[in-house]
């Protein structure tokens, strides 16, 4: 059976500035070298990945970090806690930093409030890169949540500082704060959501109300893929979550059907154009 779709991909979707310089950084390196070191997954996205494993690109953890002496690894665009660079410096390691602007600007507020003796609250996905970093700006102390029932038995101090994940969703936010607001802290809120990821949020929107289906392409793993999914279901019932051809079941569609593809900031457009030749051919 044919079914005619009509495929459009949403130009807005696809990789981030953080992750595009990150990319760049280890395919320039690769270019040049066999094989270069890269703490934990360069992006939340299998697909991408693999393709710089083919490339040369090592994945290690922090385990496997503590072996290793004189080699270069590439510090991602999630950014890594001050222990990182100290170990790095005790095993004469040469870090590529790809820290992404947006959450290095976040690590330096959070490390100074810290510093400044504030109580300090994060709005994050547990055991989430980027938080791992953030938390390690305070020397493990500042509480970590991802949702407000996690602080009903917490003895919160009277006042503190709120800082959020980069890819967390700004509505979330304002919400929480709000909520802690109106149980009687005294909060200070500093909204640290990449503006890259929140425009997107308009931006879907209003591609997705243009066509009977949408597929959205992400990487299971993506925080910011989960906010923007949920994105695209709000405005449109007909939104399916895939991290690959594979994952298509074409009794989603009829006939004639328009479909749009978008997906996270760690979605490279290949694996969207591949999806939308998949569909076509079919």
């Amino acid at each position: 059976m044919s079914y005619n779709l009509t495929v459009t991909i949403d130009k807005d979707s696809g990789f981030c500035f953080g992750v595009v310089y990150a990319i760049e950084m280890a395919e320039d390196i690769l270019d040049h070298e066999d094989y270069l070191y890269c703490l934990g997954d360069i992006v939340h996205n299998d697909e991408e990945v693999r393709r710089l494993t083919d490339k040369g690109l090592r994945i290690i953890d922090h385990e496997q970090l503590k072996s290793l002496r004189n080699e270069k690894v590439l510090v991602r665009a999630h950014g890594e806690a001050p222990s990182t660079y100290e170990l790095a410096l005790k095993n004469e390691l040469i870090l590529i930093d790809a820290s992404c602007p947006v959450v290095l600007k976040l690590q330096n507020r959070i490390k100074n409030s810290h510093d400044e003796g504030e109580p300090i609250l994060i709005f994050g996905k547990h055991g989430h890169a980027e938080v791992i970093g953030l938390q390690g700006q305070t020397d493990g102390q500042a509480i970590v949540f991802q949702d407000l029932s996690e602080l009903d038995n917490v003895d919160l101090p009277s006042s503190f500082t709120l800082y959020s994940q980069t890819t967390k969703s700004t509505d979330k936010f304002y919400h929480i704060k709000d909520q802690l607001l109106s149980r009687g802290y005294e909060v200070k809120a500093n909204d640290t959501i990449c503006r890259q990821v929140s425009n997107r949020y308009g931006d879907l929107e209003k591609f997705v109300v243009n066509f009977d289906k949408i597929i959205f392409v992400s990487g299971k793993k993506s925080s910011n893929g989960k906010v923007l999914y949920d994105v695209c279901k709000k405005y449109n019932d007909n939104a399916y979550f895939i991290s690959n051809v594979e994952e298509i079941d074409f009794s989603w569609f009829n006939p004639n059907d328009r479909v749009g593809i978008c997906g996270a900031t760690s979605t490279p457009m290949w694996l969207m154009e591949q999806v939308k030749a998949f569909l076509l051919h079919h």
